[in-house]
């Protein structure tokens, strides 16, 4: 078992330890309460080093005793200065440190809490009927599909009927009322009165009736031209 485990489950001599200590938040306050102290000590002793270094100076050769007193005492401060330089550095990692581990502590936490939520989601949910559910939704848009395509196809009335036959009758029906037509034609008809075989006088009552009969033989052929004609254009 790895040490984060122990950590989070309560086992361990770690666990025990820490149990009744404080919290992230309160440490965290307590290392940024040192450094700004730190902090403070490194201004004074930077303004201390400073002064020293100005005795230093003002006394010079005139008073070596003077000037040496203030130089060992700018070499003490400095050394503090670097010690707590290196506190402050310790500090700082250790609380970027207990900051991540904090962090860390919350993010399994809620990762916890996320999996227990869907652990419960899925108590209800039985794996085999949801294969049944998904087959039953397969099968309905199978069915579905199929509708679609049955209301969608091209509608075959009027398929059953042969289209050459059909034609055929056409044609006869077409044939019939040709025929009809042409008996009700009139043809124009033949003289009853003989002509005389060879030229000679024509009595006066022939002479007269010759000359009516082409005006009506004329009359007639007209009229059945016109129904010839009429005849032609319903055929077309």
């Amino acid at each position: 078992m790895s040490k984060i485990s122990k950590f989070f489950k309560g086992g361990g001599s770690a666990a025990s330890k820490s149990r009744g200590g404080p919290s992230p938040q309160e440490a965290l306050a307590r290392l940024r309460e040192t450094e700004e102290m730190l902090s403070k000590k490194q201004e004074y002793l930077e303004t201390r080093i400073e002064r020293e270094l100005a005795i230093a100076r003002q006394h010079g050769t005139k008073n070596k005793r003077a000037a040496l007193q203030a130089l060992k005492r700018k070499k003490r401060y400095e050394k503090q200065l670097n010690q707590i330089d290196g506190t402050l550095s310790t500090i700082e990692f250790q609380r970027e440190a207990l900051e991540n581990s904090h962090t860390n502590t919350e993010v399994l936490k809620n990762m916890g809490y996320a999996a227990q939520a869907m652990k419960k989601v899925h108590e209800n949910m039985d794996l085999n009927k949801i294969d049944d559910l998904m087959q039953d939704i397969t099968e309905q848009q199978d069915v579905a599909q199929e509708i679609s395509d049955a209301i969608s196809s091209r509608a075959a009335f009027g398929d059953e009927f042969d289209e050459d036959e059909l034609m055929a009758e056409l044609e006869e029906l077409e044939q019939e009322e040709l025929n009809k037509g042409m008996r009700d034609v009139r043809l124009p008809s033949v003289p009853s009165t003989s002509l005389p075989s060879r030229p000679g006088k024509i009595p006066a009552c022939h002479f007269t009736f010759l000359m009516i009969k082409p005006c009506l033989s004329t009359r007639k052929r007209a009229e059945d031209e016109d129904e010839m004609k009429r005849l032609a254009a319903w055929a077309s």
